[in-house]
């Protein structure tokens, strides 16, 4: 249902919820469909799968359960749906929360970046931050519009027009609109959508969609794959649907954040031996919208035990520490791809006898930049990297 309660809905869902022997939703769903419940209300408990358990348990009893909008847009009815057959589920969806605001605002919906930041981390908005595109997030209280404003500012974007659209489709609606780094309201009611019309400024912090990544927008020490080996790395790892990948030796955390912004059905764990750079890589992951990228502090082989089987590995630092390789083949699922890079001779040592034992591919990527030359200019050479590529077997 929507926030207009029972006049919103059609005679079929009244008709359902006044025969049914148990509803289950929220304190607020239960206040808007009071004059229609006749059997037992239960709301959510916490933690929720609490209430998940109780639904199941009530299988073949007449069970409507009360939600916001459209249920499986981000909603209870894609969580149910895990536990319940899709046979068993009758769903009579109102307009979701991203429908009204496009209504509110006359964008079409197809062109615009919708956005769940409810019980989410805000920094995943950060990658759909690009000159002239228009997002719509779902919030999840009265506080999150602030932070969102703050957010757009500190990143270059506080000429945003950002709307608050709220308690949509009730009696309580309300839109304003203000300059993200002008934000100023008050009394914001908890459910709320911010719709934003992005705005950057010079200094922006836009993230390409490409591949390798301007080396400057990562927080590092020296220890990153640079631009345009990255570029080659991502290339070569070739991220599909759902993959996880491990990045073994992570540095900055480059390859594997990459790799994530690629797809939001992307995971990857970063294992990383320091302490000081596996807390970059958390800030680093933060800050280009992947705060589910998972860190592991540790020294391989030893920190990979007991992970999630990859479907991906990549190899950019500590490869030819003894067992590290091996492990990491062990490791591999049937079909699994495999990348490594190696800077030293140590390393690249390591993986010619890899190619010549397993086979796969190798290649020698040499980058040269421009550079003064007294007061001329001239090619200087980066450190050449050996790459093998393997896929099991």
């Amino acid at each position: 249902m929507g926030e207009d309660g029972p006049d919103g809905l059609g005679a079929e869902a009244r008709q359902r919820i006044a025969t049914a022997s148990i509803v289950f939703g929220g304190a607020r769903h239960h206040a808007l469909a009071t004059d229609l419940i006749r059997g037992e209300c239960h709301e959510w408990e916490s933690p929720f799968e609490k209430s998940i358990e109780a639904v199941v348990a009530r299988r073949g009893t007449p069970v409507v359960v009360l939600a916001s909008g459209d249920p499986f847009l981000y909603g209870v009815g894609a969580t149910l749906a895990r536990y319940v057959p899709a046979e068993e589920i009758h769903t009579i969806p109102a307009s979701s929360a991203f429908s009204l605001a496009a209504s509110r605002l006359g964008w079409p919906l197809q062109d615009a970046a919708t956005v769940s930041l409810h019980g989410r981390p805000i920094d995943l908005i950060r990658p759909h931050l690009h000159q002239g595109r228009r997002i719509i997030a779902l919030t999840s209280d009265a506080q999150s519009p602030r932070a969102l404003a703050d957010l757009l500012t500190a990143a270059g974007f506080g000429q945003s027009r950002l709307h608050l659209l709220e308690a949509l489709g009730g009696e309580r609606e309300r839109v304003q609109t203000c300059l993200a780094a002008g934000f100023g309201f008050a009394d914001i009611d908890a459910l709320n959508v911010c719709a934003i019309e992005v705005v950057a400024n010079s200094d922006a912090r836009s993230i390409a969609f490409t591949p390798g990544l301007d080396d400057a927008l990562f927080e590092h020490d020296g220890q990153i794959t640079k631009q345009e080996v990255r570029a080659l790395t991502l290339g070569a790892l070739a991220p599909r649907y759902g993959e996880l990948l491990w990045d073994i030796g992570a540095g900055s955390g480059s390859i594997c954040i990459e790799w994530m912004l690629a797809d939001v059905s992307l995971r990857a764990i970063a294992i990383e031996q320091s302490v000081e750079r596996a807390a970059r890589i958390t800030r680093n992951a933060q800050s280009f919208g992947v705060p589910a990228l998972r860190v592991v502090e540790g020294t391989a082989p030893d920190a990979l035990a007991g992970l999630p089987e990859p479907d991906v590995i990549f190899i950019g630092g500590g490869g030819s520490e003894a067992g590290v390789a091996d492990a990491a083949i062990a490791a591999l699922k049937s079909g699994g791809r495999l990348v490594a890079n190696a800077v030293t001779l140590e390393m690249e040592a390591k993986l010619i006898a890899l190619h010549s034992e397993l086979g796969g591919s190798l290649t020698r990527i040499e980058i040269s930049r421009a550079a003064p030359v007294g007061s001329m200019s001239g090619w200087r050479p980066a450190m050449p990297v050996t790459q093998w590529r393997w896929t099991k077997n």
